[in-house]
């Protein structure tokens, strides 16, 4: 068995997970380096008065078998939640042990509950659906004129489409014509991302909608309308990861996890240090020997390890390395960017818009596609978790905006931002100003791995890390790759793998893709 210690720096997803790892499958005790005093990362969960706030929205599904069941073990799924205690991965079903089921959620805070998946496009202050679904009401919101050029265009590049995709805007109108790409692709995109989608990477598309096109969401909807009813089916295992109708999330947020798998690498004899920011690797020959970094206390400390993990974002890695780095690495570095992200919890007796029916409205999020306001997207946290709302008689909500932490709006103070923010939903009649009670702002530097500024040579950082013998990136920043947290989850899961069994190579941890099927059943085929 591998002995050892390994210095992971970051306490979210993929280190904590790499942590889990380490000590599940070999004796390399796992120490962990947080430069703030959270866990989870952009998967924590933000306390304030009772109330809770996911940062972005984490639904907890995968594609991964290994993923899911990583889940399951570290909180079970509440009683109750599928037919006859069963799950499904891959088409087979396998019973949840007795054992392992959780009590019901009103009596067990440790527990994942089945979320009915909602998410809506508030466009022409009006709500279409997410992915645009084939009904009448979607037709009607759209007009006839609308539907008829979208229709056309989409039939056009169904026949001529563009052979080389140069940006995402190409691989977008691929799939789904440009007049669709026109009315909820392009605004929304350009909006979190800050620059026109023609000089974003196609790659983008491939990371994060890959699969997704006008004709999978005609396919799904005739599969949901004509064919056999699947209940129970959690893991959903061909259906494609923007069209999932269920997910799992645990009863007190997604950080709720993170902070339980942290106490358990701590129960396993590792250790978790906060409040620390790396600023110095230092080498010996083709490996690291030691990381350094200032505490809160304006002390440096030094940690040595035989393994080293970084989830710290390339940029700040690279500029944590000696002078000696190739000055084209530290060039494509500079030129990484970053879009940050802004996020403002209201908490307001009630809001303005509701269901057909008049009840309160199901969505988890809502896609804000008006072009007179800058607040991308909605989210219910009620309609997360019920016991995210400290008061069921409220409703609590979470306005997200894209930003740079160059621009204004970053700068404002909370309650100008507070103001903003109310003032923009008001504006478009989500709510009234004067049913908000309170609100809680929340900066999250560098959440989105850019796919433009110096991206495109980004196989030159690669290729230099890679050389370095005991040092593994893994993670969204890491590696700086859009990942969803259950790829970021599987990098460090193939980064361990790779020490345990000997393997030099890291292409295997840079080919875990956001739509690929990463699972060990695969291999035994």
């Amino acid at each position: 068995m591998k002995q050892g210690t390994a210095i992971i720096i970051g306490a979210g997803p993929a280190g904590l997970t790499a942590a889990l790892e380490l000590q599940r499958h070999s004796g390399i005790k796992p120490i962990l380096i947080e430069a703030s005093q959270d866990i989870g990362g952009i998967s924590r969960t933000i306390r304030y008065k009772g109330n809770r706030m996911d940062i972005g929205g984490h639904r907890f599904f995968s594609k991964s078998d290994r993923v899911m069941r990583w889940w399951l073990d570290l909180i079970p799924v509440e009683a109750g939640s599928s037919e006859n205690g069963q799950l499904r991965y891959q088409g087979q079903q396998r019973d949840i042990p007795e054992s392992t089921k959780a009590p019901d959620p009103l009596s067990d805070d440790l527990v994942m509950l089945i979320r009915q998946r909602k998410s809506r496009i508030y466009f022409l202050r009006r709500f279409f659906d997410y992915p645009i679904s084939l009904t009448a009401a979607t037709f009607k919101n759209m007009g006839l004129v609308r539907t008829v050029l979208c229709g056309v265009s989409y039939m056009r590049s169904a026949l001529l489409p563009q052979r080389k995709e140069n940006s995402l805007e190409d691989f977008i109108i691929n799939r789904f014509g440009k007049q669709l790409y026109l009315t909820f692709f392009k605004s929304y995109t350009e909006k979190v991302w800050g620059v026109p989608c023609d000089q974003i990477s196609a790659e983008w598309g491939a990371q994060r909608i890959k699969g997704l096109s006008l004709k999978g969401v005609v396919m799904h909807f005739l599969k949901k309308t004509f064919g056999p009813k699947q209940s129970g089916d959690i893991a959903q295992k061909q259906t494609e990861t923007s069209l999932i109708e269920k997910f799992l999330y645990p009863k007190l947020g997604p950080g709720q996890l993170w902070e339980h798998a942290a106490d358990l690498v701590r129960k396993g004899g590792g250790e978790i240090h906060f409040g620390i920011k790396i600023d110095r690797i230092q080498m010996s020959g083709n490996k690291v020997a030691s990381i350094e970094g200032i505490n809160e206390a304006g002390d440096r400390v030094i940690y040595s390890g035989d393994y080293y993990f970084s989830t710290m974002p390339i940029r700040d890695l690279v500029r944590a390395f000696p002078t000696d780095v190739p000055a084209e690495v530290k060039t494509v570095s500079e030129g990484l960017m970053y879009r940050d992200f802004i996020t403002v919890g209201l908490l307001t007796s009630k809001l303005s818009v509701t269901e057909k029916d008049g009840s309160a409205l199901k969505d988890n999020w809502i896609y804000i596609q008006e072009p007179d306001v800058i607040v991308g997207r909605l989210q219910v946290f009620n309609n997360w978790s019920p016991w995210l709302v400290g008061n069921q008689d409220k409703v609590w909500i979470g306005l997200e905006y894209f930003c740079n932490d160059t621009d204004p709006l970053w700068q404002l103070s909370d309650e100008e931002m507070s103001t903003f923010a109310i003032s923009e939903v008001a504006k478009i009649g989500i709510l009234k100003a004067e049913d908000v009670e309170d609100s809680h702002v929340v900066h999250v530097p560098k959440t989105y791995p850019a796919y433009f500024g110096s991206y495109d040579r980004f196989d030159v950082i690669q290729d230099y890390m890679d050389k370095i013998e005991n040092l593994f990136l893994v993670g969204r920043n890491g590696m700086h790759k859009y990942n969803n947290q259950d790829h970021s989850m599987l990098t460090a899961m193939t980064a361990v793998e790779n020490i345990i069994n000997g393997v030099v190579t890291k292409e295997n941890i840079w080919a875990i893709n956001t739509e690929m099927e990463y699972h060990e059943e695969k291999a035994k085929k």
